[in-house]
């Protein structure tokens, strides 16, 4: 969602930079760039280590509280999408095709974005908090399969940062990266585009074949 499908990540770099501050430190880029597509504990973690911060349970929460009332303020208003995704996905829905929505933000953010997007989109939507452990991980992606009743292996994930690639690589999907604020190293299983900009029902179909060919072959 954020960063593949929302212009979002913007928004979440205003509420983890603020956060910082408000911990008394300051974020840095390093420390942002690790953030991009964590689940919400584990980018705590991320922060609070990268801040020099000892892990406390108690203030670790109060932190996370914090950053969700200011995301929930900053996503309150229209979110720009990210080029050619309002049209990936009517393209999806006019195919007659299943899609899901697999995001590692908290279901009480996505919420918000769901309103931009358009919940006639999406058959079922999974959100961080849904799933016992979220991206890196597979279980968000496992359970978008196993609620749209299909294999992983016929499923295409589209995704935009290192960490959902590597969730949905984990799942068995095949993978289409459109980056967006970090680079997304190479991996056999992985293809490329700039953009959503433009894409066809055949090219779906191309790099779903692509994918699992290339992860399926030796390397």
């Amino acid at each position: 969602m954020d960063g593949t499908l929302l212009d979002s990540e913007k928004l979440w770099d205003i509420g983890m930079r603020e956060l910082a501050v408000e911990l008394g430190g300051r974020m840095t880029d390093e420390i942002r760039h690790a953030l991009i597509g964590a689940a919400a504990p584990e980018a705590l973690r991320i922060t609070f280590d990268g801040l020099g911060l000892e892990r406390d349970p108690a203030a670790m929460a109060a932190a996370g509280a914090w950053l969700e009332r200011r995301v929930v303020e900053l996503m309150a208003g229209p979110i720009p999408w990210r080029p050619g995704a309002k049209d990936a996905l009517a393209l999806v829905r006019a195919a007659g095709l299943k899609s899901a929505l697999v995001t590692n933000t908290k279901r009480s953010v996505a919420e918000l974005c769901l309103d931009t997007l358009g919940r006639d989109y999406f058959d079922h939507t999974v959100c961080g908090d849904d799933v016992p452990h979220g991206k890196p991980a597979p279980d968000p992606y496992l359970r978008a399969a196993e609620l749209l009743g299909v294999p992983p292996k016929t499923c295409l994930a589209v995704e935009d940062s290192p960490t959902g690639s590597r969730a949905a690589t984990r799942a068995g999907c095949a993978v289409l990266v459109v980056p967006c604020e970090v680079p997304v190293p190479p991996a056999p299983s992985l293809i490329f585009r700039p953009t959503l900009l433009g894409l066809t029902l055949p090219d779906l179909h191309q790099i779903h074949r692509e994918s699992l060919i290339s992860s399926d072959s030796p390397h």
